[in-house]
């Protein structure tokens, strides 16, 4: 049976097209580019036909917003929701990024993109507000006076490290986790009762 064989029902078969489809585009799009992946390439690694990829996306726009609507939903959840760690811990484990990771693939799409109306830029501009509020919710948590000042910082030194990182080869992630650190320290008093690991009895 072929990949776009359909029942008597007209149900489309070979549910997992959709699924190739999108690991291939995460993969090509990641290590290539948007512009330089071709949906003659991108079907040939998720082995699917044009034809299928079509049926399951009406052009690559839709393609490209799908695919970056398909990253990290709940923003970060691997840092923000770590019982173990106090609110100050989770702003600086933000930092802890390993400088092989590919650039962030929604400032990847947005440069490659030139277009803020185009779907893909919009999530990429909701995703970046997203984390710039979870910053601000967790330094809030933390003590911070003024939270969301804190939570815009911390985010554009996120996304300055990741594109220096990616633009000299070269980790820029320690120097600004240490800048981070400065200003956690200047926004947040050392001594604020939030800043305890959880679990810590108040004395």
């Amino acid at each position: 049976m072929t990949e776009m064989e359909k029942g008597p029902t007209g149900v489309r078969r070979g549910r997992g097209a959709r699924e190739r489809i999108l690991g291939a585009s995460r993969q090509l799009f990641r290590e290539q580019g948007i512009n330089r992946t071709g949906m003659d390439q991108l079907c040939a690694a998720a082995q699917v036909s044009k034809r299928t990829a079509y049926q399951h996306f009406a052009s690559k726009d839709e393609l490209v917003a799908e695919y970056l609507r398909t990253f990290d939903p709940s923003v970060l959840s691997d840092v923000f929701d770590r019982p173990d760690l106090a609110p100050r811990e989770r702003l600086l484990a933000a930092f802890d990024i390993p400088p092989t990771t590919p650039l962030c693939p929604y400032i990847a799409a947005a440069v490659e993109l030139h277009d803020p109306q185009h779907s893909a830029s919009r999530y990429a501009r909701d995703y970046k507000k997203a984390v710039a509020a979870r910053l601000a919710d967790t330094a809030r948590e933390a003590g911070a006076a003024d939270p969301e000042q804190l939570g815009e910082q911390l985010a554009l030194l996120i996304d300055g490290a990741a594109a220096r990182t990616r633009v000299l080869d070269a980790d820029a992630f320690p120097t600004a986790a240490a800048i981070a650190a400065v200003l956690i320290d200047k926004a947040i008093p050392a001594a604020a009762d939030d800043d305890r690991r959880p679990g810590e009895a108040s004395s």
